[in-house]
């Protein structure tokens, strides 16, 4: 069996944390989660920022973040697929 790429389990995040993805693809992402220290921390931040838009509270956050993160995922994405 071919082993699932990064950016495959980055597209899937949000299905597998809200558990809507396949049984089949489920147990995919979890081989991949349990080796790939990257996607791990992917699973954890997105869990992370679910928590924090889900508080009551309001977080200013500084001008241009949304675009420099925007920017770093990509760039991280784009080094992962030179890479694999």
């Amino acid at each position: 069996m071919r082993s699932m790429q990064c950016k495959h389990v980055w597209e899937q995040v949000s299905g597998y944390i809200d558990g809507t993805v396949s049984p089949e693809l489920r147990q995919e992402i979890e081989r991949h989660l349990a080796h790939c220290r990257y996607c791990s921390a992917v699973l954890d931040s997105t869990r992370n920022l679910l928590v924090l838009v889900g508080d009551a509270r309001t977080f200013e956050v500084p001008v241009g973040f949304g675009e420099r993160l925007h920017k770093r995922l990509q760039q991280s994405m784009d080094a992962l697929e030179a890479g694999e």
